[in-house]
Order: C-alpha cells, then sequence, then structure tokens
C-alpha cells in the first residue's frame, strides 16, 4: 500500500526529509518505524527504539499498535518540552 511519511524537527534533520511517499507492506505503526529503521543511517539514528518518538495517524495521536490503510499519512516527532 502506498502511504505518506512526514517527519518534524530533529527527526526530520537526520533523515535530510520532511516528507515521502513510501509503498509498504507494513500492517502497523510499530512494523512500519522497524522498516524504516532497517534503511540505516538516520532512519535508524532517529527511530531507534531506545527514542523517545511520538506518532501520529492521519492527524491523530496514536501508538504504534495501530494499523495501516492505503493512503494513510504517517508523522513522526520527537516529544515536546516546554517551560
Amino acid at each position: 500500500m502506498k502511504i505518506q511519511l512526514r517527519y518534524f524537527a530533529s527527526i526530520r534533520e537526520a533523515v535530510g526529509t520532511g516528507s515521502e511517499s513510501l509503498d509498504t507492506a507494513a500492517g502497523t505503526l510499530a512494523v512500519l518505524r522497524d522498516e524504516l529503521i532497517a534503511r540505516g543511517g538516520g532512519y535508524a539514528e532517529a527511530l531507534a527504539r531506545g527514542r523517545a518518538v511520538r506518532v501520529s495517524l492521519n492527524q491523530t495521536m496514536t501508538d504504534e499498535a495501530a494499523a495501516l490503510s492505503e493512503g494513510a499519512e504517517v508523522a513522526f516527532f520527537p516529544p515536546v518540552t516546554g517551560g
């Protein structure tokens, strides 16, 4: 299936793009994240399992158990801190 990916802040800087289209067979966000980590380089660094990463599916915050569907928009971003 084809999905749209968006990357924000330090994740965007690490992967070198703010968005991309991807053909994937991943059924969940967790599998998608592992697929991106397997690309290596900035993807592996920014999305590593030990790092805090927030994810949204179709502009709704969710966890990685959420199911993907054709045309979905997935966004990855670091947690926001403030003071």
